[in-house]
C-alpha cells in the first residue's frame, strides 16, 4: 500500500480537527444524541479508518474515499454557512478549511491507494 502513511496522517488530522472543533462548539443540552454522533462521526470514524487501514484491507481505502466526499460536502456547506454571515469565527473557518483539504488529500489519496489494491494479482 504505497499511500498508507498519507492517509494515516490524513485520518489523524481529521480526528484531531473534528476533536477541536466538538471541544470548541457551545454544548448542546437539548441534542445530547446528536453530539454524541458528531463525536463519532468526526473523530472515532477516523481513528477506527486508520486501524482498519493498518490491518492492510484494500476495502479500507474506498471507505476512506466514501469518508473523504461526505466530510468535504460537510465542509463546503460550514464554510459557505460561515461566509454568508451566520457565524463569524476565524478558528473555526480555519479547521474547516484544514479540514476540507484533508478530506480532498483523503479522496485523492484513497482512490489511489484502492486503485494499486485492484492492480496487485489475487489469490488462488
Amino acid at each position: 500500500m504505497p499511500h498508507r502513511h498519507v492517509l494515516l496522517v490524513t485520518l489523524l488530522t481529521l480526528a484531531t480537527a473534528g476533536g477541536a472543533t466538538l471541544l470548541l462548539a457551545p454544548p448542546l443540552t437539548t441534542a445530547e444524541t446528536l453530539h454524541f454522533a458528531w463525536w463519532f462521526f468526526l473523530v472515532v470514524l477516523p481513528l477506527v479508518l486508520a486501524s482498519v487501514l493498518l490491518m492492510g484491507w484494500a476495502w479500507a481505502a474506498m471507505a476512506c474515499v466514501v469518508y473523504g466526499t461526505i466530510g468535504l460536502a460537510l465542509d463546503l456547506a460550514t464554510a459557505v454557512s460561515m461566509l454568508a454571515g451566520h457565524e463569524r469565527s476565524v478558528l473555526t473557518l480555519a479547521l474547516t478549511v484544514v479540514s476540507g483539504s484533508a478530506n480532498f488529500a483523503m479522496i485523492v489519496f484513497g482512490g489511489r491507494e484502492f486503485w494499486t489494491a485492484l492492480q496487485r494479482p489475487r489469490p488462488r
